[in-house]
């Protein structure tokens, strides 16, 4: 894990990157963990959110509709680019959710976090890979739980899912963000 925001992100944002050119065609219609949302509604949801928060688009993006594995490139370029801008990434936003931070600062501390913990989101989805970084799954975990009434107050999060006391970190930082770990993609019907 880098303590540069720009590093982190492009760390991270390689695991979906992964996944997202990784995943088959003919699944993006598959639904993924979160209930409400088919694996392209996950790409769709990391490109769309950053913007409102930000209060600009990161960059020019195909319909994700259409293509979303351009859409993804497109988007995650235009974050790394604007991370990698010493003078774009130090402009401040301002958000009535969180005040004012420098650019940088808002996707270190509340978007890259979403595209790692969507990653797996996608994995499932898609039957993918959906092993994520143990040390990312600690350092997420350790920072969530002491915050734990916030985020769940937040919305954004569902309820904690009950993990085993031995289950693996990933397991542990998956049921505290509200996800069932043990949660399969449904069968796929052939024809």
């Amino acid at each position: 894990m880098s303590a540069d925001p720009a590093t982190e992100y492009r760390e991270v944002a390689a695991g979906f990157t992964a996944r997202v050119e990784g995943a088959d065609p003919d699944r993006w219609a598959d639904q993924s963990p979160v209930p409400e949302w088919t694996a392209r509604d996950v790409v769709a949801h990391l490109i769309e959110w950053l913007p409102q928060v930000l209060g600009f688009e990161v960059a020019q993006v195909p319909p994700v509709a259409d293509d979303p594995v351009a859409a993804w490139r497109a988007h995650s370029d235009g974050v790394q680019s604007l991370l990698d801008d010493p003078v774009r990434s130090r402009a401040v936003v301002r958000n009535p959710n969180f005040g004012e931070m420098e650019a940088a600062d808002v996707i270190d501390r509340l978007y890259t976090g979403d595209v790692f913990m969507h990653t797996w989101d996608l994995a499932r989805a898609t039957g993918q890979d959906d092993r994520l970084d143990p040390q990312r799954c600690a350092a997420g975990l350790a920072a969530g739980e002491p915050m734990e009434e916030v985020m769940r107050a937040s919305g954004q999060f569902g309820p904690r899912v009950p993990v085993p006391d031995d289950a693996s970190v990933q397991d542990r930082m998956l049921g505290f963000i509200g996800r069932d770990p043990a949660w399969r993609a449904p069968e796929r019907r052939a024809g």
